[in-house]
Parts: structure tokens; C-alpha cells; sequence
């Protein structure tokens, strides 16, 4: 049996960063190192290219000043002197035939070349470049050169060559410190960027440890913002948001399990206690029958709780589709109105139905939403008192308003009443059949409509119930 792998752990995000920074700075350190380079080599090649052109103007000088070759011949040494490096090249001889003065320590063969005419200046462009097989350059200059005044001129042909043995040392010892200057940058900037984003990301540290405190038991704990960076700030704060959610839902979820059981084991023990009672001792068949009714009527109970609940866990996933069609308010409220007429006349209550237009909602929603804000109105509010119903509706979206006299109108139970299993004195409404989901399930119904559901006090004794029905879709 083989043993799972280990996870594999990627760079930290300090590594990554201080790696990054070191390559960018690797980049630029070579990149202007590189760009300075090019610009030394092009200022060398130009000094080099004046120094070579001057010596050779200078040599077409002297010699236009003598009368003829053989002052050159008898003097050869005046002429040897006058290039500055000891491994530069000075060839001056008469057109085809051999040199008759010659400096040229390392026996380079100059290059095929034409030279420039008597009387016209070298420039850059006349120049000819050749390497050697050790990689220095040799810049060759060529021009014929006037010997003598008057009639009688003799031209001779001046060649020379300038080996940049200097500038190839200069060049060679500048890449060196270039390179050194691009790993330097990187082992600097490597280490300056990680101390630095250790110092920067400790926050993320702290955040880390009081993110590991984090559990079931332990909710309310929330992350540090003060001396936070902006960025570091804001996904505190966001995480900070994400957690009073997650406690808010925590809490309502551990509030409604336990009332889901407190209401589940009342009509469990009831059913319990009476067929514990019913086979304690034998029966007649007609108090079988009883204990079976009242066993069944718990059962209904649990079964509308059961049902409610699994409409509530479909609304919360967004499981339902809502078809809407246009509903005339006056007729379908009249409908309800009549339907709970008889139990509002139980205790002495009575409808006052204001209606108009339309309302565009789905039909069986509408009416189970508005038949459980009407049959809390007769279970929960006063004794002898009216139900005051008015509703308008049009393009612009519907309202329906439900009051009812009641002891509830005080901001603390308004506050709570559409949360599910909530009755405000149980002991007027232990005698009734609420569970305390009905208006639960008109805010659901209400959001799956893109509506709201509200609760006010418009006046001192009275609660007012308003749906908001958003206006019909293009």
C-alpha cells in the first residue's frame, strides 16, 4: 500500500517577490551596462578614428614640406616616432613597388584598400577595419601623399594601421565589472528585498495567527486593520465582513435548529404520551379512535412544519421559479377576506377591504404570502377589533398593507417578527396553530418576487404588514 505524497510547498511569497526583484534588477543593471558599453566602445572607436587621421594628415604635412624622397629615406626614424602605440603599423612606400620605410611589429598584412587622393581629406568612411585572430581590432587608413614643392613631385602612398590593444584591454575590463555589477545587484537586491517584505508582510503574520483562532466556538474573533498598508487593510476588512456573515448565519442556523427541535419534540411527545397512555391498559374501540385522531392531527402539525420548512430551504438556494401572471387585487383579496371570515367572526373581528389595480406576481405565492399575513392579523391581534386591508397596484409595481390592532407594536418584537419561529407572547399564541414560519415565508416569498416585506407602526396600538411587488417585466 502506498503512502500519499506530500503536498509540495511553492516559494513563499517573500521568495517569490525578492526573486522577482532580483531579476528585474539583474535586467536594468545589464541593460544600462550593456547601453554604456556600446556608448564607451563608440566613443573609443571615435577617438581612434581621429587619432589615426590626424597622424596621417600629419604625415601628408611633413612630407608635401620636403623636396624630395630620399630626406625621407635618410631620416626614417622621424617617422617611426610618430604613432602613439608601439604595436601600430606605418608603411610608406611609392605606388607599386616595395616600402621604403616600414614599422610593423606584428607583421600584419594590411588589407586590399584605395587610397585617398592628393589633396582630399581622410574622413571616418575611409577607414578599414579588420580583427586579428586574437580578437583585437586593427583600424587601416590609406592616402597618397605629395613629396616635394614646385614641379617636381613625387607622391607617395602612406599606410597605416592603429591595433586598439589598449581599448580591447579598456572594453574587456569593463564587461568584467559589468557582470559584476549585475550579480551584485542581484545578491543586493535579493537581500535587501527579502528583509524588507518580511518587515512588510508581518501583518499578513498576525493576520495568519488570529485566522488559526478562528473556529465554531470562537466566531467573533477578527483580524487587526489599525497600521495595516491600504491593500493588507482591505482584504482584512473584507475577511472581517465575510466572518459577521458567517457568524450571523452560524448563529441563525444554531437559533433555528434548536427551535426546529423545540417544535418538532412538543407534538413528538404529545404523540409519545398519549399512545403510551392509549397501551397502558386496554381500550374500547372508540378510545382507540380518539387516541388515533389526535395522533393524526399531531401529525398534520409536523407535516406543515416539515412542509414549510423544505419551501424555506428552497427559497434560500434560489431552487424556485417564479411564473407571474397579472391579478386584479380587489377580486383575489376578496376571496381571501371571505375565506377567513368565519374565523375572524370567532373573535369578534371584522375585514375593511380597500383594493385597485393589479398586481403582476405569481398566483399561488401571492395568495399563501398575503393569506399568512391575514390569518396573523386574526390570530395575534385584538379581540373586537377591524383588519384594515388596502392594496393599489400598477406599472410602476403593486403595495399591499395589512394592519391590525396588536400589543406587539414595539420595535423590539418588529424587529424579529420575520424570523423564522418566532411568536412574540407565546402566552397568547400557545392556543393557536402558528409555528412561527408563516411570516418567515412571506419574506421569502416576498424575495423570490425581487419584493420586500416590511412591518411599521403607522399609529400607537397598530401594525401595519406592506408587500412591495416590483413593476412587471418588458
Amino acid at each position: 500500500m502506498s503512502t500519499p505524497a506530500a503536498p509540495h510547498r511553492g516559494w513563499t511569497l517573500t521568495a517569490r517577490v525578492a526573486s522577482l526583484f532580483a531579476v528585474i534588477a539583474a535586467a536594468v543593471v545589464t541593460g544600462l551596462g550593456l547601453y554604456l558599453y556600446d556608448a564607451a566602445r563608440e566613443a573609443l572607436d571615435v577617438r581612434v578614428d581621429q587619432a589615426l587621421i590626424g597622424r596621417v594628415e600629419h604625415f601628408r604635412t611633413l612630407m608635401h614640406d620636403l623636396y624630395n624622397v630620399e630626406q625621407m629615406e635618410q631620416r626614417p626614424t622621424l617617422f617611426e616616432s610618430m604613432m602613439g602605440n608601439e604595436q601600430d603599423v606605418r608603411i610608406f612606400r611609392r605606388r607599386g613597388e616595395a616600402p621604403f620605410i616600414q614599422s610593423n611589429p606584428g607583421h600584419l598584412v594590411p588589407p586590399a584598400m584605395t587610397p585617398v587622393p592628393v589633396g582630399v581629406s581622410l574622413t571616418p568612411a575611409d577607414l578599414v577595419t579588420v580583427t586579428r585572430a586574437d580578437g583585437v581590432q586593427v583600424r587601416w587608413a590609406s592616402a597618397l601623399a605629395d613629396v616635394g614643392r614646385g614641379a617636381r613631385r613625387d607622391p607617395v602612398e602612406i599606410m597605416a594601421g592603429y591595433v586598439m590593444v589598449q581599448e580591447a584591454q579598456m572594453m574587456h575590463s569593463y564587461r568584467l565589472r559589468v557582470m559584476a555589477a549585475a550579480a551584485g545587484a542581484v545578491l543586493l537586491t535579493a537581500l535587501l528585498g527579502w528583509l524588507l517584505l518580511r518587515r512588510g508582510l508581518r501583518p499578513l503574520d498576525d493576520m495568519n495567527r488570529r485566522a488559526a483562532r478562528i473556529t465554531p466556538d470562537h466566531l467573533s474573533t477578527r483580524l487587526h486593520t489599525d497600521g495595516m498598508p491600504d491593500e493588507l487593510r482591505r482584504v482584512a476588512l473584507a475577511f472581517n465582513a465575510m466572518l459577521d456573515r458567517l457568524e450571523a448565519g452560524y448563529d441563525h442556523l444554531s437559533q433555528f435548529s434548536g427551535d426546529l427541535a423545540h417544535e418538532i419534540r412538543t407534538p413528538v411527545n404529545v404523540l409519545m404520551g398519549q399512545s403510551q397512555v392509549a397501551l397502558g391498559q386496554r381500550r374500547t374501540p372508540e378510545e382507540y379512535e380518539q387516541v388515533l385522531e389526535s395522533n393524526v392531527e399531531e401529525l398534520q402539525r409536523i407535516a406543515r412544519i416539515v412542509e414549510n420548512i423544505l419551501f424555506l430551504a428552497q427559497a434560500d438556494h434560489a431552487t424556485l421559479t417564479v411564473d407571474r401572471a397579472p391579478l386584479a387585487l380587489a377580486e383575489e383579496l376578496g376571496k381571501i377576506t371571505d375565506y377567513f371570515d368565519g374565523i375572524a367572526d370567532e373573535r369578534g373581528m371584522r375585514f375593511t377591504l380597500e383594493a385597485g389595480g393589479v398586481c403582476h406576481a405569481n398566483r399561488d405565492m401571492w395568495r399563501r404570502a398575503v393569506s399568512n399575513l391575514v390569518i396573523n392579523a386574526v390570530r395575534h391581534g385584538a379581540a373586537d377589533s377591524t383588519i384594515r386591508i388596502r392594496a393599489t397596484g400598477d406599472n410602476h409595481g403593486s403595495r399591499i398593507e395589512v394592519d391590525n390592532r396588536s400589543d406587539d407594536a414595539d420595535a423590539q418584537s418588529m424587529a424579529r417578527m420575520f424570523d423564522r419561529f418566532y411568536r412574540g407572547d407565546r402566552s397568547r399564541s400557545i392556543h393557536t396553530e402558528s409555528n412561527g414560519l408563516g411570516l418567515a415565508i412571506v419574506k421569502a416569498i416576498m424575495a423570490l418576487h425581487g419584493g420586500s416585506a416590511a412591518v411599521s407602526s403607522p399609529e400607537p396600538g397598530w401594525l401595519r404588514f406592506s408587500l412591495e411587488f416590483p413593476a412587471p417585466r418588458q
